[in-house]
C-alpha cells in the first residue's frame, strides 16, 4: 500500500513536470497569441467589388450587415477573438482589425485579408474535358449540379486510403437529392469543383453516391483544408470584398503592461501558495503543486488552440487560479472537520471531497454560465476573457478534484505524512 502510494505521488508529480517542461517551450517558441492591445496587428478596409451590378441602399445596408457577421464568424472559427470588425454605411466599407499571429517578425496580412474577403461561393460543376485552362485544370461551365447553399457542414480531415487532407461535406436534404441524381447521371464523367469559380478539385464518378456526403480532395495540408472547411461554413459573403488598405497598428497597450500584468499574477499567485501553505501545512503544499498545474495547463490550453490572450483574458487566467483555490480551501476546511470528529486520515481525506463536492461544483458551473454567456452576448476582448476563464475554471475544477485528491490520498498511506499537524489540527 505505501509503494502504491508512493508511486501514484510520483506519477502526478512526473506529470506536472512535463506539462511546465510543455507549457514553458510554448512559451520560448512564442505561440501564445497576443492581442492588439498588447502586441498590435494590421488594419484593412474592405469594399465591395460591386462594379457590374447596381446595389440600392437599403440593399448595400443589407449586404454590409450579413458580410460583418460572415466575418466575425470567419476569424472566430481561426480562433481570432481579440478582433474589431466594424461597418461604415456612409463610405460603403468594412474596416477589420486583427492581431498579429504568434511568431511573426515580417508579417503580411494580406493573404489573410484576401482569404476574409473571398465570396465563398462553393458549386459542383459538369465540365468538358476539352475545356481546361494552361495548368490543366477544368474551366467552369456554368452547369451546377450542387451549390454551396445545400451543404449543412464542412469539416477537414484525412482520407483513410491515400491519407491526403480533404473537406468533408454533409449536404441537406435537397442537395442530398440533388448529388445523388447528378452522381448517378453522370457515371464515369467528372465532376469539378469551384470555389468562386476558381478550380479547386475534380473526380470521376465511378457511382451514385446517395449518402449524402461529398470530398473535397487536393488539400496541401491540415491548414489549407482547415481554412476551406472554415469558409464553407461561416457561408457565402453577399458579394466579394477587396482590401483597399492594409496599414500595421501600434499596440493600444504595448508589452510593458502585458509585463506588469503578468509580474502582479506571479507575486499574487507566490503569495497565495505561500497562504496555503501556513494555514493547510501538507495538504497546502500539494494544493500548490496542483495550482502549478493549473497554471501551466491553462497556458498549454491557450497556446494550442491559438486564443489571443489580452489583458482581460490573463485577468480570466488569475480568477480561474483564485477558483481553483476557493475549492482546495473549501474541501481541506471539510478534511479538517473530519480529522478533528476523529477519523482517520484516509477515511477523512475522503469524506472530506465527498461533502464539498456538491459546494464545489456550484461554484464552478455558475462561473461556467457565466463564461458561455459573456462569450455568447460579448465581442473582441470580452470574448477573450470568456474563453481563458471557461478554459481555466474547467481545468481548475479538475486539479483540485483529481489532481489534489490523488496527491492526498498518496501521501495518507505513508506513515510519515499521518501526524494531525500536518493538516492543520491540534
Amino acid at each position: 500500500m505505501k509503494k502504491n502510494s508512493v508511486f501514484m505521488l510520483f506519477v502526478v508529480i512526473l506529470a506536472i513536470a512535463v506539462f511546465v517542461f510543455l507549457a514553458g517551450n510554448e512559451l520560448k517558441k512564442g505561440n501564445v497569441r497576443t492581442g492588439i492591445d498588447i502586441r498590435g496587428g494590421v488594419s484593412a478596409i474592405l469594399e465591395p467589388d460591386i462594379k457590374d451590378k447596381t446595389l440600392t441602399s437599403e440593399e448595400m445596408s443589407k449586404g454590409l450587415d450579413s458580410a460583418k457577421i460572415i466575418l466575425d464568424k470567419r476569424l472566430e472559427a481561426r480562433q481570432i477573438y481579440d478582433k474589431s470588425v466594424t461597418v461604415d454605411e456612409v463610405n460603403r466599407r468594412i474596416t477589420v482589425e486583427i492581431p498579429w499571429a504568434p511568431g511573426e517578425t515580417n508579417f503580411n496580412p494580406q493573404e489573410t485579408i484576401n482569404e476574409l474577403g473571398k465570396t465563398a461561393l462553393l458549386t459542383f460543376q459538369e465540365v468538358d474535358t476539352d475545356k481546361v485552362d494552361e495548368n490543366g485544370n477544368f474551366l467552369p461551365t456554368g452547369r451546377i449540379v450542387l451549390q454551396g447553399t445545400q451543404v449543412k457542414d464542412a469539416n477537414p480531415g484525412r482520407d483513410p486510403q491515400t491519407n491526403e487532407w480533404v473537406v468533408l461535406l454533409e449536404l441537406d436534404p435537397s442537395g442530398t437529392e440533388s448529388f445523388a441524381e447528378a452522381t448517378g447521371r453522370l457515371v464515369n464523367q467528372y465532376i469539378a469543383i469551384f470555389m468562386d469559380d476558381e478550380f479547386i478539385s475534380a473526380a470521376r464518378v465511378k457511382q451514385r453516391i446517395d449518402g449524402g456526403s461529398a470530398v473535397i480532395t487536393g488539400q496541401a495540408d491540415a491548414v489549407e483544408a482547415g481554412t476551406l472547411a472554415s469558409t464553407i461554413r461561416s457561408g457565402a459573403l453577399p458579394f466579394r470584398l477587396v482590401a483597399t488598405k492594409v496599414d500595421s497598428i501600434s499596440p493600444q497597450l504595448g508589452q510593458g503592461a502585458l509585463d506588469v500584468a503578468v509580474t502582479a499574477g506571479l507575486v499574487g499567485f507566490i503569495l497565495v501558495c505561500l497562504f496555503m501553505l501556513v494555514v493547510y501545512r501538507l495538504p497546502g503544499l500539494l494544493a500548490d503543486i496542483g495550482l502549478l498545474a493549473l497554471a501551466v495547463l491553462t497556458i498549454l490550453s491557450v497556446a494550442w488552440t491559438k486564443i489571443s490572450i489580452t489583458l482581460p483574458g490573463v485577468g480570466g487566467i488569475i480568477l480561474a487560479i483564485g477558483m481553483g483555490v476557493d475549492a482546495n480551501c473549501v474541501i481541506f476546511e471539510r478534511i479538517k472537520e473530519e480529522l478533528r470528529d476523529g477519523k482517520t486520515l484516509r477515511a477523512a481525506v475522503d469524506q472530506g471531497f465527498h461533502r464539498a463536492f456538491a459546494a464545489v461544483v456550484d461554484s464552478n458551473v455558475t462561473t461556467l454560465i457565466t463564461a458561455v454567456v459573456l462569450y455568447a452576448m460579448g465581442s473582441g476582448p470580452i470574448k477573450g476573457f470568456a474563453m481563458t476563464l471557461f478554459i481555466g475554471v474547467l481545468l481548475s475544477f479538475v486539479t483540485a478534484v483529481t489532481a489534489t485528491r490523488i496527491m492526498l490520498q498518496s501521501v495518507a498511506g505513508v506513515k510519515f505524512a499521518k501526524h494531525k499537524w500536518l493538516y492543520g489540527v491540534k
